[in-house]
Protein backbone atom coordinates (compact mmCIF):
# COMPACT_ATOMS: atom_id res chain seq x y z
CA UNK A 1 0.00 0.00 0.00
CA UNK A 2 2.75 2.27 0.98
CA UNK A 3 4.64 2.08 -2.37
CA UNK A 4 1.34 2.14 -4.40
CA UNK A 5 0.30 5.93 -2.72
CA UNK A 6 4.16 6.82 -3.64
CA UNK A 7 3.34 5.89 -7.30
CA UNK A 8 -0.09 7.79 -7.39
CA UNK A 9 1.00 10.83 -5.86
CA UNK A 10 4.15 10.81 -8.87
CA UNK A 11 1.26 10.34 -11.41
CA UNK A 12 -0.75 13.41 -9.80
CA UNK A 13 2.35 15.49 -9.72
CA UNK A 14 3.56 14.93 -13.40
CA UNK A 15 -0.16 15.68 -14.40
CA UNK A 16 -0.40 18.56 -12.85
CA UNK A 17 2.81 19.83 -14.45
CA UNK A 18 1.37 19.26 -17.80
CA UNK A 19 -1.57 20.98 -16.99
CA UNK A 20 0.26 24.18 -15.80
CA UNK A 21 2.31 23.77 -18.82
CA UNK A 22 -0.20 23.49 -21.50
CA UNK A 23 -1.65 27.09 -19.99
CA UNK A 24 1.82 28.88 -20.57
CA UNK A 25 2.09 27.45 -23.66
CA UNK A 26 -0.72 29.30 -24.92
CA UNK A 27 1.18 32.90 -24.01
CA UNK A 28 4.42 31.84 -24.59
CA UNK A 29 4.91 32.80 -28.06
CA UNK A 30 6.49 36.03 -28.26
CA UNK A 31 10.22 37.46 -27.74
CA UNK A 32 10.99 37.01 -24.19
CA UNK A 33 8.50 34.92 -23.23
CA UNK A 34 10.44 31.56 -22.65
CA UNK A 35 8.66 29.88 -25.31
CA UNK A 36 10.53 29.53 -28.78
CA UNK A 37 11.61 32.41 -31.32
CA UNK A 38 9.18 30.38 -33.79
CA UNK A 39 5.84 30.69 -31.84
CA UNK A 40 6.21 26.64 -31.67
CA UNK A 41 6.18 23.85 -28.84
CA UNK A 42 8.84 24.91 -26.17
CA UNK A 43 11.30 22.94 -25.09
CA UNK A 44 11.44 20.70 -22.03
CA UNK A 45 13.47 23.50 -20.50
CA UNK A 46 11.67 26.12 -21.42
CA UNK A 47 8.22 24.15 -20.30
CA UNK A 48 10.05 23.68 -17.13
CA UNK A 49 10.83 27.04 -16.17
CA UNK A 50 7.51 29.24 -15.42
CA UNK A 51 6.17 26.05 -13.75
CA UNK A 52 8.97 26.08 -10.50
CA UNK A 53 8.03 29.92 -10.43
CA UNK A 54 4.21 29.85 -11.31
CA UNK A 55 3.39 33.54 -9.70
CA UNK A 56 0.41 33.47 -7.32
CA UNK A 57 -2.36 35.88 -7.82
CA UNK A 58 -0.96 38.26 -5.24
CA UNK A 59 2.48 38.41 -7.24
CA UNK A 60 0.69 39.37 -10.71
CA UNK A 61 1.49 42.89 -11.89
CA UNK A 62 -1.12 45.56 -12.10
CA UNK A 63 -1.21 47.25 -15.85
CA UNK A 64 1.90 49.24 -16.39
CA UNK A 65 4.06 46.59 -14.03
CA UNK A 66 7.37 45.44 -15.18
CA UNK A 67 6.83 42.90 -18.12
CA UNK A 68 8.23 39.53 -16.02
CA UNK A 69 4.80 38.72 -14.51
CA UNK A 70 2.12 36.84 -15.58
CA UNK A 71 -1.21 36.09 -14.53
CA UNK A 72 -2.50 33.89 -11.87
CA UNK A 73 -4.42 31.57 -14.51
CA UNK A 74 -0.90 31.02 -16.07
CA UNK A 75 0.21 33.72 -17.90
CA UNK A 76 3.50 34.61 -19.70
CA UNK A 77 6.05 37.38 -19.06
CA UNK A 78 5.12 39.24 -22.36
CA UNK A 79 2.32 40.69 -20.28
CA UNK A 80 -0.95 38.08 -19.30
CA UNK A 81 -4.20 37.40 -21.43
CA UNK A 82 -4.86 40.81 -22.19
CA UNK A 83 -2.16 41.70 -24.09
CA UNK A 84 -2.41 39.88 -27.26
CA UNK A 85 -5.98 41.55 -27.70
CA UNK A 86 -5.19 44.68 -27.24
CA UNK A 87 -2.41 44.94 -29.51
CA UNK A 88 -4.35 43.15 -32.39
CA UNK A 89 -7.69 44.66 -31.92
CA UNK A 90 -6.59 48.66 -32.63
CA UNK A 91 -4.89 47.40 -35.74
CA UNK A 92 -8.07 45.56 -36.87
CA UNK A 93 -9.94 49.15 -36.57
CA UNK A 94 -7.23 51.07 -37.63
CA UNK A 95 -7.05 49.18 -41.02
CA UNK A 96 -7.91 51.44 -44.11
CA UNK A 97 -10.25 50.66 -46.02
CA UNK A 98 -11.20 53.61 -48.54
CA UNK A 99 -8.19 56.33 -48.83
CA UNK A 100 -7.52 58.96 -51.77
CA UNK A 101 -7.78 57.46 -55.17
CA UNK A 102 -9.72 54.55 -54.52
CA UNK A 103 -12.78 53.88 -57.16
CA UNK A 104 -15.13 51.48 -56.63
CA UNK A 105 -18.83 50.66 -55.12
CA UNK A 106 -18.03 50.75 -51.40
CA UNK A 107 -16.61 54.40 -51.89
CA UNK A 108 -20.01 54.92 -53.68
CA UNK A 109 -22.04 53.54 -50.76
CA UNK A 110 -20.05 55.39 -48.73
CA UNK A 111 -20.80 58.95 -50.32
CA UNK A 112 -24.30 57.93 -50.37
CA UNK A 113 -24.37 57.77 -46.85
CA UNK A 114 -22.27 60.65 -45.91
CA UNK A 115 -24.83 62.73 -48.21
CA UNK A 116 -27.27 61.06 -46.20
CA UNK A 117 -25.64 62.84 -43.05
CA UNK A 118 -25.24 66.31 -45.16
CA UNK A 119 -21.58 65.82 -45.10
CA UNK A 120 -21.41 64.59 -49.12
CA UNK A 121 -23.63 67.85 -51.00
CA UNK A 122 -23.70 66.03 -54.51
CA UNK A 123 -23.88 63.12 -56.43
CA UNK A 124 -22.55 59.87 -56.05
CA UNK A 125 -19.53 59.03 -58.32
CA UNK A 126 -17.76 55.62 -56.82
CA UNK A 127 -14.42 58.05 -57.12
CA UNK A 128 -12.60 58.91 -53.66
CA UNK A 129 -10.86 62.19 -54.24
CA UNK A 130 -10.02 65.53 -52.64
CA UNK A 131 -13.81 65.98 -52.20
CA UNK A 132 -15.01 63.22 -50.46
CA UNK A 133 -11.87 63.35 -47.80
CA UNK A 134 -13.38 66.82 -46.67
CA UNK A 135 -16.33 65.10 -45.93
CA UNK A 136 -14.74 62.30 -44.05
CA UNK A 137 -12.85 64.54 -42.42
CA UNK A 138 -15.50 66.50 -41.18
CA UNK A 139 -17.66 63.05 -40.39
CA UNK A 140 -14.71 62.03 -38.30
CA UNK A 141 -14.02 65.44 -36.28
CA UNK A 142 -18.15 65.55 -35.67
CA UNK A 143 -17.72 62.15 -34.08
CA UNK A 144 -14.68 62.60 -32.09
CA UNK A 145 -12.71 60.64 -34.22
CA UNK A 146 -8.93 61.09 -35.95
CA UNK A 147 -9.46 63.01 -38.90
CA UNK A 148 -7.40 61.24 -41.03
CA UNK A 149 -9.53 61.61 -44.20
CA UNK A 150 -9.54 57.99 -44.61
CA UNK A 151 -11.96 55.47 -44.12
CA UNK A 152 -10.57 53.20 -41.74
CA UNK A 153 -12.88 49.93 -39.46
CA UNK A 154 -13.62 52.55 -36.65
CA UNK A 155 -14.83 55.25 -39.21
CA UNK A 156 -16.95 52.47 -41.27
CA UNK A 157 -18.60 51.18 -38.60
CA UNK A 158 -19.69 54.17 -37.10
CA UNK A 159 -20.95 55.62 -40.30
CA UNK A 160 -23.19 52.41 -40.80
CA UNK A 161 -24.62 52.97 -37.17
CA UNK A 162 -25.42 56.59 -37.80
CA UNK A 163 -26.72 56.49 -41.70
CA UNK A 164 -29.06 53.63 -43.64
CA UNK A 165 -28.33 51.03 -46.25
CA UNK A 166 -28.66 53.45 -49.64
CA UNK A 167 -31.43 53.30 -52.38
CA UNK A 168 -30.70 52.70 -56.12
CA UNK A 169 -32.10 56.34 -56.54
CA UNK A 170 -29.77 57.27 -54.05
CA UNK A 171 -26.43 55.36 -55.29
CA UNK A 172 -27.29 56.38 -59.19
CA UNK A 173 -29.75 59.78 -58.71
CA UNK A 174 -30.59 61.18 -61.90
CA UNK A 175 -29.64 64.82 -61.10
CA UNK A 176 -27.30 66.97 -62.30
CA UNK A 177 -23.78 66.71 -60.47
CA UNK A 178 -22.40 69.62 -58.26
CA UNK A 179 -19.87 71.25 -60.42
CA UNK A 180 -16.75 71.20 -58.83
CA UNK A 181 -14.27 74.38 -58.66
CA UNK A 182 -12.49 74.63 -62.35
CA UNK A 183 -8.98 74.13 -63.04
CA UNK A 184 -7.07 77.25 -63.21
CA UNK A 185 -6.61 76.74 -66.95
CA UNK A 186 -10.28 76.74 -67.43
CA UNK A 187 -10.45 80.95 -66.10
CA UNK A 188 -9.46 82.42 -69.44
CA UNK A 189 -11.02 81.86 -72.92
CA UNK A 190 -13.71 79.11 -74.49
CA UNK A 191 -12.96 75.96 -72.05
CA UNK A 192 -14.75 72.59 -72.41
CA UNK A 193 -13.49 72.09 -68.25
CA UNK A 194 -14.32 68.62 -67.37
CA UNK A 195 -13.84 67.51 -63.99
CA UNK A 196 -12.95 64.19 -63.09
CA UNK A 197 -13.90 63.94 -59.75
CA UNK A 198 -17.37 65.66 -59.59
CA UNK A 199 -17.73 64.09 -63.25
CA UNK A 200 -18.86 67.14 -64.79
CA UNK A 201 -18.50 69.39 -67.68
CA UNK A 202 -18.62 72.78 -67.81
CA UNK A 203 -18.85 74.72 -70.94
CA UNK A 204 -16.91 78.18 -69.59
CA UNK A 205 -16.20 81.92 -71.15
CA UNK A 206 -13.38 83.87 -69.86
CA UNK A 207 -14.36 81.97 -66.09
CA UNK A 208 -18.01 82.24 -66.78
CA UNK A 209 -20.61 78.83 -66.68
CA UNK A 210 -22.69 78.96 -69.68
CA UNK A 211 -23.96 75.53 -69.26
CA UNK A 212 -22.98 72.20 -67.38
CA UNK A 213 -23.82 68.42 -67.38
CA UNK A 214 -22.48 64.62 -66.36
CA UNK A 215 -20.34 63.16 -67.79
CA UNK A 216 -18.85 59.78 -67.39
CA UNK A 217 -15.21 58.39 -68.38
CA UNK A 218 -13.12 55.47 -69.72
CA UNK A 219 -12.57 52.47 -67.65
CA UNK A 220 -9.18 51.61 -65.81
CA UNK A 221 -8.17 49.68 -69.39
CA UNK A 222 -9.34 52.49 -71.31
CA UNK A 223 -8.93 55.58 -69.27
CA UNK A 224 -9.87 59.42 -70.57
CA UNK A 225 -6.28 61.50 -71.05
CA UNK A 226 -5.93 64.00 -68.84
CA UNK A 227 -4.59 67.60 -69.55
CA UNK A 228 -4.89 70.20 -71.68
CA UNK A 229 -5.93 70.13 -75.61
CA UNK A 230 -7.66 71.75 -78.34
CA UNK A 231 -11.21 70.25 -80.40
CA UNK A 232 -9.27 69.06 -83.44
CA UNK A 233 -12.98 68.57 -85.31
CA UNK A 234 -16.17 67.95 -84.77
CA UNK A 235 -19.00 65.86 -86.61
CA UNK A 236 -23.01 65.60 -85.24
CA UNK A 237 -23.53 61.98 -87.10
CA UNK A 238 -20.60 59.82 -85.82
CA UNK A 239 -19.91 56.02 -85.62
CA UNK A 240 -16.69 54.51 -84.25
CA UNK A 241 -14.96 53.26 -86.51
CA UNK A 242 -13.15 51.19 -84.19
CA UNK A 243 -15.69 50.38 -81.85
CA UNK A 244 -18.68 50.75 -84.40
CA UNK A 245 -20.78 52.61 -81.76
CA UNK A 246 -22.50 55.57 -82.37
CA UNK A 247 -20.94 58.63 -81.42
CA UNK A 248 -23.34 61.73 -81.80
CA UNK A 249 -22.34 65.19 -81.66
CA UNK A 250 -18.56 64.23 -81.39
CA UNK A 251 -15.74 66.52 -80.39
CA UNK A 252 -12.68 65.41 -80.57
CA UNK A 253 -9.87 66.31 -78.83
CA UNK A 254 -7.02 63.88 -78.04
CA UNK A 255 -6.72 61.45 -81.10
CA UNK A 256 -9.41 59.10 -81.26
CA UNK A 257 -11.58 60.62 -77.84
CA UNK A 258 -13.64 63.21 -78.18
CA UNK A 259 -17.22 64.68 -76.37
CA UNK A 260 -19.82 63.38 -77.67
CA UNK A 261 -23.47 61.95 -76.48
CA UNK A 262 -24.05 58.05 -75.32
CA UNK A 263 -27.39 56.37 -75.49
CA UNK A 264 -25.74 53.48 -73.34
CA UNK A 265 -24.88 56.86 -70.16
CA UNK A 266 -28.15 57.55 -70.48
CA UNK A 267 -29.66 54.08 -70.06
CA UNK A 268 -27.26 52.63 -67.51
CA UNK A 269 -25.66 55.79 -65.62
CA UNK A 270 -22.07 54.67 -64.03
CA UNK A 271 -22.97 51.25 -64.22
CA UNK A 272 -21.01 51.38 -67.44
CA UNK A 273 -17.44 53.16 -68.82
CA UNK A 274 -16.86 54.56 -71.76
CA UNK A 275 -13.21 53.56 -74.23
CA UNK A 276 -11.54 56.33 -73.10
CA UNK A 277 -14.32 59.04 -74.45
CA UNK A 278 -16.54 62.01 -72.64
CA UNK A 279 -19.58 60.74 -72.35
CA UNK A 280 -22.59 62.95 -71.72
CA UNK A 281 -26.26 61.62 -71.23
CA UNK A 282 -28.09 64.88 -71.45
CA UNK A 283 -28.76 64.87 -75.37
CA UNK A 284 -30.36 68.35 -75.60
CA UNK A 285 -27.84 69.68 -73.59
CA UNK A 286 -24.73 68.75 -75.72
CA UNK A 287 -26.76 69.21 -79.00
CA UNK A 288 -26.67 73.08 -77.63
CA UNK A 289 -23.09 72.58 -76.68
CA UNK A 290 -22.20 71.21 -80.17
CA UNK A 291 -23.80 74.29 -82.23
CA UNK A 292 -21.30 76.55 -79.50
CA UNK A 293 -18.35 75.26 -79.34
CA UNK A 294 -16.19 75.65 -82.55
CA UNK A 295 -12.69 74.27 -83.28
CA UNK A 296 -9.95 75.37 -81.68
CA UNK A 297 -11.70 75.81 -78.53
CA UNK A 298 -9.80 74.38 -75.64
CA UNK A 299 -10.53 71.37 -73.42
CA UNK A 300 -9.14 70.46 -69.87
CA UNK A 301 -9.86 67.52 -68.14
CA UNK A 302 -8.33 67.70 -64.87
CA UNK A 303 -8.99 65.87 -61.59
Amino acid sequence: MKRSSVIRRAVLATAAVALVATGCTAQAAGPGSGGRAGGGAPTASATNAPVTAAPSPSSVPTPGGSASGGSASGGSASGGSGAEPSSSAPTAAAKVLMKDGDENEQVRELQARLRQLDHFDRAPTGFYGSITGKAVSAFQKKRGLPATGSVDGTTWQRLLGLSRKPTADELKPSTTNKLDAPDAACMKGRVLCISKESRTLAWMIDGRVVSSMDVRFGSENTPTREGTFAVGWKAKDWTSTIYHTPMPYAMFFSGGQAVHYSSDFAARGYGGASHGCVNVRDRAKIAALFDQVKVGDKVVVHW
